[in-house]
């Protein structure tokens, strides 16, 4: 008599199924997330921004001027070096923007702070004194004057 070997497992066909589900998952899932991940960092770098106006603001209330603010640079996240760094901040004189604050010929009346991104699809940021918050993920398009305009990709933060 011979005895019925029952084979219990997958079939390839199964196992085919499930590899092409999980790619599928795997192609929406990973953009997604990379999305998330310059969402957060250009978060970080707004709020970062907004840290450094507000030490400026201080600055200003304590000298009666922005000239002498000693940070004129800063990277994010903070203390990364290389290929961590995510985020160049650069603080400049508003009123000519190739002078760093603690330059003898700033004026120290206005200020502009760019935040540069490491990665081409996240924003690059601008703010000043005068008010103005924008960004645009075309760098070319931001200097310390301006954003670009809308039509270029520029938007208000």
């Amino acid at each position: 008599m011979k005895k019925i070997i029952k084979s219990s497992g997958f079939t390839l066909i199964e196992l085919m199924v499930v590899v092409a589900i999980v790619a599928i998952f795997v192609a929406i899932a990973i953009p997604s997330y990379q999305e998330y991940a310059r969402r957060a960092v250009a978060s970080q770098a707004q709020q970062e921004i907004q840290r450094l106006a507000t030490l400026l603001d201080r600055h200003k209330a304590r000298n009666f001027s922005y000239r002498r603010f000693m940070t004129t640079s800063a990277t994010l996240p903070v203390g990364a070096i290389g290929s961590a760094i995510k985020y160049t901040l650069t603080i400049r004189d508003g009123n000519d923007p190739d002078l760093d604050l603690t330059d003898d010929d700033a004026t120290g009346r206005n200020w502009a702070i760019q935040a540069v991104s490491s990665d081409d699809k996240n924003f690059t940021m601008l703010l000043t004194s005068t008010g103005m918050r924008c960004k645009n993920k075309t760098t070319a398009n931001v200097d310390f004057e301006s954003c670009g305009s809308t039509a270029n990709g520029s938007e208000e933060w």
